[in-house]
């Protein structure tokens, strides 16, 4: 297959994949917490667990990496057989009607749909060119966009209609895992370089060697931790009683969902132009403060226009965010070394991400969602603030030597 070919098949099935994950993003961040608080009156470890399942899944990456690797199936094999698995966990969500069988179940799903990232982003670095890699993977990102910003909206209406057939929304989930795992079945893809290292934190070493890379981490460990904190704080911000909103089930699916991926779904196709010629550390840097001001105006808004201004912004830059966190490493490792970069991205991702929600809601015992929106605001200044460095360093530079020059110590 010519190299042309295999851009467009990926970019094809990858379509349909990005529309799947659109549903399961909306589950995660927004309908299995909500069946957590309004079907089980799940208490705080519940409702932490099922927010950290994602991370989880990227925390456990390095070992899908690894084990694909070992096996030598092709990238997509690897991620389609994972995605069966996050199929089947819904499927007996939906069956049995536990708490203690659907957090680990909401987990175990949240879980095996992360850990393929760094075996996407090692296909997006074979299948995509260069010079229009971003540009691809912003459009087909859409997708995934429109699909969470649309069944946030009917998956809200309908739990306000049915507030007890919550299982349907669990069966739907289950179908999207199945449409993804067929479509990324069908993408062109071959086995990850084998390194022959014997554990899957090998990657780890290039966090010692690559000095750029190093940095970066760091940064985005302070940036990460402030926005997966409070990510869902949104829902138990607007929907428990305590904190005095307490809205319905569809206007928290319009504030977490729909408002702010019609915003990420507007500027989705300019970041992804971005990416490919703006220097990166500025791109950051211009996509930290936009965090920082999302989520300082909704945490410290109890009307609809402060929580409908805090949701745009968090969106616009959520929709940057987006194409920087799953492409970045694209510039900085070596073709064969993407997947491994990425694990490491990933699995540190997956620390803060475990950690992020677990401390955020212990915190909501004692603290107000307010003054937990200004402390995050103020930990993704500090890290804004890290990237000066490298910004100057690297002013003047073409977008193809950004990271490739002075990165090892």
């Amino acid at each position: 297959m010519s190299a042309a070919d295999r851009a467009r098949v990926t970019f094809r099935r990858d379509c349909w994949r990005m529309l799947a994950v659109g549903v399961l993003e909306s589950a995660g961040h927004t309908f299995l917490l909500l069946i957590a608080v309004l079907h089980f009156q799940a208490g705080a470890v519940p409702k932490a667990l099922i927010a950290a399942g994602g991370s989880v899944g990227l925390l456990c990456s390095p070992v899908a990496v690894s084990l694909v690797t070992r096996w030598r199936w092709p990238a997509t094999l690897g991620a389609s057989r994972l995605l069966w698995i996050g199929a089947a966990a819904c499927v007996v969500a939906a069956a049995v009607n536990h708490l203690w069988v659907f957090v680990p179940a909401c987990v175990l799903a949240m879980t095996v749909g992360s850990a393929i990232v760094p075996l996407m982003t090692q296909v997006y670095q074979d299948n995509y060119p260069g010079e229009s890699r971003g540009k691809l993977y912003a459009r087909t990102f859409s997708l995934r966009i429109v699909g969470a910003m649309l069944f946030a909206w009917a998956g809200g209406r309908f739990l306000d209609a049915r507030p007890d057939r919550h299982t349907v929304l669990l069966l739907v989930f289950a179908a999207a895992f199945a449409v993804a795992a067929v479509a990324i079945g069908g993408i062109p893809s071959q086995p990850l370089h084998d390194s022959g290292a014997a554990h899957p934190l090998h990657a780890l070493k290039y966090v010692r060697t690559d000095r750029v890379f190093r940095h970066t981490l760091i940064v985005w460990m302070f940036m990460g931790f402030a926005n997966l904190m409070m990510l869902p704080m949104r829902v138990e911000y607007l929907g428990n009683p305590k904190h005095g909103l307490a809205l319905s089930a569809a206007s928290i699916g319009l504030l977490t969902g729909v408002i702010p991926n019609f915003a990420r779904l507007i500027m989705n196709p300019v970041w992804g132009w971005l990416f490919d010629r703006m220097n990166f550390f500025g791109l950051r840097f211009t996509l930290n403060m936009g965090f920082a001001l999302g989520i300082a105006a909704f945490f410290t808004s109890d009307t609809w226009p402060g929580l409908i201004t805090g949701a745009v912004i968090y969106g616009i830059s959520n929709a940057g965010g987006d194409v920087a966190w799953g492409l970045w490493v694209t510039k900085i490792a070596a073709p064969e070394r993407v997947a491994d970069y990425m694990s490491v991205h990933t699995f540190l991702t997956g620390i803060r991400g475990v950690l992020a929600p677990l401390i955020g809601f212990q915190l909501l015992q004692h603290f107000a969602p307010t003054a937990l929106g200004w402390f995050s605001a103020a930990l993704i200044a500090v890290a804004t603030l890290m990237l000066i460095p490298e910004i100057r360093r690297t002013v003047g530079l073409r977008r193809g030597q950004l990271l490739t020059e002075e990165v090892t110590d």
